[in-house]
Order: C-alpha cells, then sequence, then structure tokens
C-alpha cells in the first residue's frame, strides 16, 4: 500500500438543509457540516435553521467529534452590514469552527473586526488557478473550495500551492453540478431577478426547452457529480475537504450518501482498496452520475435529458442487465414485463420509506436543545449577592439503548451533558434600599441574555434573597458577566461590534465629468483609438496555445490599449496571462480574475477590478485597495441604483459602470452546442476551446429565446437576447462613477447585426456632454436593449 494512504487527514464535509439534516450528517460519520441561517447564504430554498438551533447543533456536532462550518456565501449588500456586524458579533461568541464566505468585502469585515473566526472562500469564489490561492489567503482564508470543472491535474496543482500557503483545499465529490462557473452565472438573474450570487437562483439549466436541432428537450441540464471510485486520486493530491453538495436535500439522502463515503473512506484508509460498490447512492435522489470534469473527459454523456429524480429509471435498468444474464433475449426496458417493471418500482418506494423510517430513529433521540439551566439568587443585608448556577444536564433522549442512536458507520453516542453547579458572588455588597430593590422580575430582566447561548434559563429562584435589598448596577453587570464567560468555557464575552461610519471620498476635481471607456476584442478594431480620446480596453482571450507570445508584441505595438483579463483562466492560460504581465508590464490593467490581480499587485502594476468580480459594497473597494493597492473597480450591474449610491469611495480610488454590453447569462467549460445543434465531436478538447467560433439559440418554454455564443479561444457561453443599454444611470448616479464603459466586442450578437462602432462611439459621447436628443438615436441603434437589471437589483 501506498504510503501517502496510510494517514492522511481527510475530512467528510456534509451538508445541513435543516436540523434533522444535520444530525442526519453527524450520526452518519461525517467529520463537519455546513449549513445556513435564514439569511446571508446561498441556499435560500433549503430549509435552513434559526441561531438558536445552530448554538445546539453546534454543542450536538462537537460531543460527536464533528464540526460546523456556516454558511455567509452571498454578496452583501451596503445596508446589510450593520445587521451583518450583529449576527458575526453573536457568531464569534459561539464555538462555530468557521463561516464559508463568496464576498470579498466580508472578508475584509471578519478579518478586521471578527479575527477570532475561520474563513473558508465559497466555491462561488470561482477559484481555478494558482494565483487565487495567495490572493484568498492575504483576505483571510484558510481554506478554499475549488471549482467544479478543474480536473485531477489542475487541482494537484493548486493543491500544491496551497499548501505553500498554509490553506486547505475542498473539492466537491458528490452531488448537484451547475453547468456554469459557480458565480458566474447570472442566468436567472437577469431573467427573473433571482440572482444566484444571492442564493436565489431559478436553475434555467433544469428547465425545458423547446426541442433543440439535436433533439433535446432539457439541453443545460447535466448529470450529478460522484468521485466515489476518484477518493484514492483526490487523497493522492492532497484534498484535504470531500464535500458533499446538497442544503436542499432531506436528512435520509444525507444519511444514505455520507454514510456511503464514510465506508468508502474508511476502506481505502484500512486496506488501500475501495470496497464499496455505490449501489445505495442511486437509492436517493440523483440525476445518474459523473466524474467527467475530474477526469479531464468532457463528452456529452455528461448530460441527460432528465432533471429529475433518476433513481426510478437506475433500478429498472437494473433489473433489465439482470435479466439480461439470465435471458440474451432481454436486451432493454421493452423485454421485461409490465409487471416486473412494477415489482421494481415498487421495492424501490419500500427502500426509500424503510431509509426514511431508519434515519428518522436514528435521529429522534439526539437534542439540540438548551441545556435547562436554573438561577438561585441568595443574600442579605451586608453580604454578597451570591448567584448559583445549576444547569440540570442533557440526555441523548428518553432511550437508554444506545443503538438507538449509533449510526451505521459505528459512531457511539455521547449526546449527554453532565449537571454542573457554579456559584458566583458579587464584589460589592447588598444594601437596604427601596429604590430598585433586586426582586424576580428585575433579575429576570437583568440576566435573561444568559439564556441566548447552549444554555436555557428554566427556573429563577430568589426565596433565598432578602427582600428590599439592592446592588449598584455595575456590580450586577459584573456578575452578569461573570456567569456568562463560565457559561461560554471560561471564555470572555466579546462585545458587539459597532461599525464606524464609512468615509466617502470625493472624486478629483480632474475626473468631475465621468468619462467614456470601450472595451474591444478583434485586432481589427484598433483604428478606433483615431476615433475617440476614450481609454480603451482590449479583451485577452479565454485560452491559448502553450507558451503564446502573441499578445505581447501586440499589446507592445499598441500601448494605448489598456490589457483586460478575463475571469476563467485555467492551467497554461494563467501561465500565458502572467507571461503577458511579465513582459508587456502595462501601466494599468482591467481583471475579472483574482489571480491576476495578485500577480498585478507582485509586479507593481496598477489594476482596476472587472465587473465579474462581483463588487457590490465599500468593504469589497477597501479590501482590494488596502490589500492588494487596487485603484478602482467596476461595481456590478446586478445592482439598482438605490443598491448603489451609498457605496463610499475609498480615497484616490475610481468606480465605473458598464453601461452598454451583451447580458451574460452563464460561461461554462462544458460545450452547449452538443445539446442545441449537434456537434461532430463527442468531447471537447484544448482545440475546441483555440479553434470552434460558433452561434446558436435556444427557446424555453415560456418564448424566451437566448443566444448561445462561442468565440474562437473563449469558453461557450450563454446571453440574454437584449443588450443591456443603461442611459439612467448617467442622471442618476455620475456622481458616483468616474468613467462608463461600452462594449464593442460584439461578443454574444449571434447572428444579428450590431450597429456602427464609430457612429455609436460618436452618440455615447455626446449622451455623456449632456444631449439627451441623442437617446432616441441610441435606442433606435440598439433596437433589442433593456435595463432591467438597473431597476430590479438583487
Amino acid at each position: 500500500m501506498n504510503s501517502t494512504h496510510t494517514n492522511p487527514k481527510i475530512e467528510l464535509l456534509a451538508p445541513g438543509g435543516d436540523v434533522d439534516a444535520i444530525k442526519a450528517a453527524i450520526i452518519a460519520g461525517a467529520n463537519a457540516v455546513y449549513c445556513g441561517l435564514d439569511n446571508f447564504n446561498a441556499r435560500n430554498r433549503a430549509s435552513n435553521i434559526s441561531f438558536d438551533a445552530l448554538v445546539g447543533v453546534i454543542r450536538l456536532a462537537h460531543q460527536y467529534d464533528c464540526e460546523i462550518f456556516l454558511t455567509l456565501n452571498i454578496v452583501i449588500l451596503e445596508k446589510e452590514f450593520p445587521t451583518l456586524a450583529k449576527l458575526l458579533s453573536k457568531l464569534v461568541n459561539t464555538t462555530l469552527d468557521g463561516v464559508i464566505v463568496q464576498d470579498i468585502g466580508m472578508f475584509n469585515l471578519i478579518k478586521k473586526h471578527f479575527p477570532t473566526l475561520d474563513i473558508h472562500a465559497s466555491t462561488q469564489m470561482t477559484t481555478h488557478n494558482i494565483g487565487q490561492i495567495p490572493f484568498l489567503k492575504k483576505l483571510g482564508a484558510s481554506r478554499v473550495n475549488l471549482s467544479r470543472e478543474l480536473n485531477l491535474r489542475e487541482i494537484t496543482a493548486i493543491t500544491k500551492v496551497s499548501r505553500e500557503h498554509d490553506v486547505l483545499t475542498e473539492v466537491f465529490v458528490h452531488g448537484s453540478l451547475c453547468v456554469a462557473f459557480s458565480g458566474l452565472c447570472y442566468s436567472t438573474s437577469a431573467s427573473a431577478g433571482n440572482s444566484g450570487n444571492r442564493g436565489r437562483c431559478s436553475q434555467a439549466c433544469r428547465e425545458e426547452y423547446e426541442t433543440t436541432e439535436s433533439g433535446h428537450n432539457f439541453p443545460l441540464n447535466i448529470k450529478d457529480n460522484s468521485a466515489f471510485f476518484d477518493l484514492p486520486a483526490l487523497i493522492e493530491a492532497g484534498v484535504y475537504s470531500f464535500k458533499v453538495e446538497g442544503r436542499i436535500k432531506g436528512a435520509s439522502y444525507v444519511h444514505t450518501v455520507i454514510d456511503s463515503f464514510r465506508k468508502q473512506i474508511d476502506g481505502f484508509l484500512e486496506t488501500g482498496e475501495l470496497l464499496e460498490d455505490g449501489e445505495r447512492l442511486y437509492k436517493v435522489f440523483n440525476r445518474d452520475f459523473s466524474n467527467a470534469f475530474l477526469r479531464g473527459d468532457l463528452n456529452q454523456s455528461m448530460f441527460i435529458d432528465n432533471p429529475r429524480d433518476n433513481s426510478k429509471n437506475h433500478a429498472i435498468e437494473k433489473a433489465v442487465q439482470t435479466e439480461s444474464a439470465n435471458d440474451a433475449s432481454a436486451k432493454d426496458v421493452n423485454r421485461i414485463s409490465v409487471v416486473q417493471i412494477q415489482e421494481v418500482k415498487q421495492t424501490l418506494y419500500q427502500e426509500k420509506n424503510e431509509l426514511h423510517d431508519l434515519v428518522r430513529e436514528k435521529i429522534q433521540y439526539l437534542s439540540i436543545d438548551k441545556i435547562p439551566t436554573t438561577l438561585v439568587f441568595s443574600g442579605e443585608e451586608g453580604s454578597c449577592l451570591t448567584l448559583t448556577i445549576k444547569s440540570h444536564g442533557l440526555a441523548a433522549g428518553n432511550s437508554s439503548n444506545t443503538e438507538d442512536v449509533q449510526g451505521e458507520s459505528g459512531k457511539d453516542s455521547i449526546n449527554t451533558i453532565a449537571p454542573k453547579t457554579i456559584t458566583l458572588r458579587s464584589e460589592g455588597v447588598l444594601s437596604k434600599s427601596e429604590k430598585n430593590a433586586l426582586d424576580e422580575t428585575l433579575l429576570e430582566k437583568r440576566f435573561r441574555s444568559l439564556g441566548t447561548g447552549e444554555y436555557g434559563i428554566a427556573d429563577l429562584d430568589v426565596t433565598q434573597l432578602g427582600t428590599g435589598l439592592s446592588l449598584p448596577f455595575r456590580d450586577v453587570t459584573a456578575l452578569k458577566n461573570e456567569a456568562m464567560k463560565q457559561l461560554n468555557g471560561e471564555q470572555s464575552l466579546i462585545p458587539e461590534v459597532i461599525l464606524p461610519k464609512l468615509t466617502s471620498y470625493p472624486k478629483s476635481e480632474a475626473d468631475k465629468q465621468p468619462a467614456l471607456s470601450l472595451l474591444i476584442c478583434d485586432e481589427a478594431d484598433v483604428h478606433l483609438a483615431d476615433e475617440t480620446d476614450a481609454d480603451i480596453y482590449f479583451k485577452l482571450p479565454d485560452a491559448y496555445k502553450r507558451n503564446c507570445t502573441k499578445y505581447i508584441g501586440f499589446l507592445q505595438d499598441n500601448p494605448r490599449l489598456i490589457p483586460w483579463f478575463p475571469a476563467v483562466l485555467i492551467g497554461k492560460d494563467y501561465d500565458v496571462a502572467v507571461n503577458i504581465l511579465e513582459q508587456v508590464m502595462p501601466p494599468l490593467i482591467i481583471t475579472n480574475n483574482t489571480g491576476i490581480a495578485f500577480k498585478a499587485n507582485e509586479l507593481g502594476i496598477k489594476w482596476i477590478a472587472g465587473p465579474f468580480l462581483n463588487t457590490t459594497n465599500s468593504y469589497a473597494l477597501m479590501a482590494m485597495k488596502e490589500d492588494f493597492d487596487c485603484h478602482g473597480a467596476f461595481i456590478s450591474n446586478e445592482l439598482n441604483r438605490m443598491q448603489m449610491k451609498n457605496i463610499a469611495r475609498p480615497e484616490n480610488f475610481k468606480l465605473f459602470y458598464s453601461i452598454y454590453h451583451p447580458i451574460l447569462l452563464m460561461t461554462s467549460r462544458q460545450c452547449f452546442f452538443q445539446q442545441s445543434v449537434g456537434c461532430e465531436k463527442p468531447r471537447i478538447d484544448n482545440g475546441c476551446m483555440l479553434s470552434c467560433d460558433k452561434s446558436t439559440s435556444i427557446t424555453n418554454m415560456k418564448g424566451m429565446s437566448f443566444a448561445i455564443d462561442k468565440q474562437k479561444a473563449g469558453y461557450p457561453s450563454i446571453y440574454n437576447e437584449d443588450q443591456f443599454l443603461n442611459m439612467e444611470v448617467m442622471n442618476d448616479l455620475s456622481d458616483l462613477f468616474d468613467g462608463f464603459m461600452i462594449d464593442l466586442t460584439n461578443i454574444g450578437a449571434g447572428d444579428k447585426v450590431s450597429p456602427d462602432k464609430v457612429a455609436l462611439i460618436r452618440q455615447f459621447e455626446q449622451l455623456l456632454a449632456g444631449d439627451k436628443q441623442v437617446e432616441d438615436t441610441l435606442n433606435s441603434m440598439v433596437p433589442a436593449s433593456t435595463v432591467s437589471q438597473y431597476h430590479a437589483g438583487l
């Protein structure tokens, strides 16, 4: 057996959408569970839990040597930071093991004001290259959840760098897959106002569409992920945490999957072999399984024309295989009888019910109740006020049989809390006073906060306290604080953080009038520099030939162009992009990739955060400026006017906004043409990325069409049929923004005729100069346009 397999530290990380699912994960053998509260998390469709339940869940999990991580993995709006600070002030006084974060501003807030909280970077951060690891480390991340699209070779390379920076890596090993890069899907944000970056994704990828040319009705729906048989390779790659997706799944699903993975991991670590066949995974919800991303084999078999539960179909297929083994004539489902099919369905239905009952039986004795506590106050005139805290203890349940609460993985039941007594005395002494006399009502009011954590006040006893006695307020407060410390594991409570009001610095006098900038991607459009004084950004490709140097000479020959780096740069493509930076050393870049941002800062190159870094608040601007010397940022186009207006500009920092561009709905590493118009190639290879340039469209059952676009050296993407055209923002927020950008790349236009670029520049220049008459001209030049995102917001 390979020595690297003997004792690796591996975490099995389970989803917990509600309390029952969390209990099921714990008893099934999870090392950690991630769950969400009612807000600030990216699974609004999950039941989620209350803060009181979270406290109980943490205590329960810790009794089983299991950790609890809280999901705070959405972008944060400016107005939400006071509420967020209140929540974080409560969380730091629990024994929570970590928070999962997407928003760069939240990283900044936690690192500055709540440094005891361990931060994990969410998959929504779209982490896929080695440069992003030190970026996230500097933000405060101790671990990073890698993009689900990566293959084993890429995971290994990133994990090696992560170890050098003392950052742990997580990889999703089971559950639903997004067809789009996480954090870069705006499909339901643009169409329905339900942003995936706010946990409200409506799953457009699972929708039914009009039958495509290749005969598919669910052309964006891909199978579920399962690395059940790839665990040795992931261990070899150095991955620390194996993460299971499924916070909208129930307790029986969670228990089945976690118990299966627990057995598979433990069996492999003990014997060096995979002992489980994975069949139990098919008995709970699934869309069939694929490990194609992990294996780097992006083929058509990843898709399935059924977004619903596949467990029934799998059971029938197994029956057909069994029948075929016995009877060579039974080659397909039509060769087994209707009666047999019904028997298979009935058996599966019974198995699911039995599983549900089994899990319910196992978890019913697991308690997250507060530990009932009695507060006994005693004392007389001239003596100290004595507080005796009597916790009553907490048993696992009414059953004395530990097998009732023992998971299949063999965890013993230890869910008991022993009673204990704590006696505390005040510094000052009691004195006679009819005014502010200590009675049951006053003491209940002063000490009720003791019941906000793990301990609940079941009774308050003042029978041993003399009447008409008082104690200075400071002494009562000191006694209460000492009591809270004792109940908090002898840790002093951290006071609530009140966030200071941020200073919003004005624009410089030279920049009072917002400037126009252009984005191009075609070398033939360089001539536009002769038509305008505007800044011109040149969009670099997503993909390159290995060791490509083409763009080094091009940018050196055209110093007027400001390089624009895309959001996704994986492996060799990131290496080439870094080489461009190092060889060209441009005075300024725009980047939508945090790895490039980190490298630019290292090289002393000024950088501006692009619109796909999802910047929505002042704290994100502060983080990028303070930690990485960022010089400006595009504010997310998902925000509306009110959500943008109070964003505070850091000193000497520029703010930008894109007013005209194609509306990107999603970008994928998978091919969208295989399921729409068909493709002769069975799988994607590097040649596809570099040479394929196709466009088509798909139409959903509501009659809404979406443009599929693939540029040479670009990732397959889907766009709204309408362009984004926002002329209102120039009036509404001209004081906020230093510049407005227009996108002249024609990406996502499909077969539509694009407006004349020089004419567009002229019209926008006139509009910025205050000529309102050109609005009608622009509307006629861009007839298929919308500004709905600016009105809807997040």
